[in-house]
């Protein structure tokens, strides 16, 4: 069986404004008080008590998703199936004897930066969020709709987004942004 955690990002278009990141690692935790705190010790980045943020630590971040849930990405890996259960092992040591669910979503998704001085008009051009940074600032995460499409979407800096995207979604997802862009980038 191929090793799905490795597969290959799928093909993004170059523009100035839009870039494929690293594969990652990417793990979905559910739990409560207790498995958080226990997560953290092993993990390394805190999990946010506050609703839909994110904390990060070097390569590591925690993103809020719902109550209890969280999803955790090691940004900038080249993860390996082998490298991803090690992380869901040692997760699952710190673990042991409180509730808590962890699924490896590496295979998933992939992820997208749109950055530069329109990123926020252009996503705006088809989520629904009010991206304004007085009302999506800087650390802010959440699970929303991009056109017809799922992501997560988290605001890492004032003028750039990082959006986690079902590999299925990649063409209809960068072709959405690519003919809002289209106004601001031409040609």
């Amino acid at each position: 069986m191929a090793d799905t955690a490795t597969r290959r990002r799928p093909t993004v278009p170059a523009a100035e404004w839009l870039e494929a990141l690293s594969p990652a690692t990417r793990i979905a935790f559910y739990g409560g008080a207790a498995a958080r705190t226990a997560a953290a010790a092993v993990w390394g980045p805190e999990f946010s008590a506050a609703v839909c943020r994110a904390h990060a630590s070097g390569a590591r971040a925690t993103l809020w998703m719902g109550p209890d849930e969280y999803l955790l990405l090691e940004v900038g890996s080249n993860p390996s199936a082998a490298t991803a259960a090690e992380t869901v092992a040692a997760l699952e040591r710190a673990l042991a004897g409180i509730p808590h669910a962890l699924v490896d979503v590496s295979h998933r998704q992939f992820a997208l930066q749109v950055s530069g001085p329109h990123a926020a008009t252009i996503l705006s051009g088809a989520c629904p969020l009010d991206l304004d940074p007085s009302e999506f600032p800087v650390g802010m995460c959440t699970r929303t709709v991009l056109a017809k499409a799922d992501i997560v979407l988290w605001r890492t800096r004032e003028l750039a987004f990082h959006l986690e995207v079902w590999r299925s979604f990649a063409g209809y997802v960068t072709g959405v942004l690519g003919e809002i862009a289209a106004e601001f980038y031409p040609g």
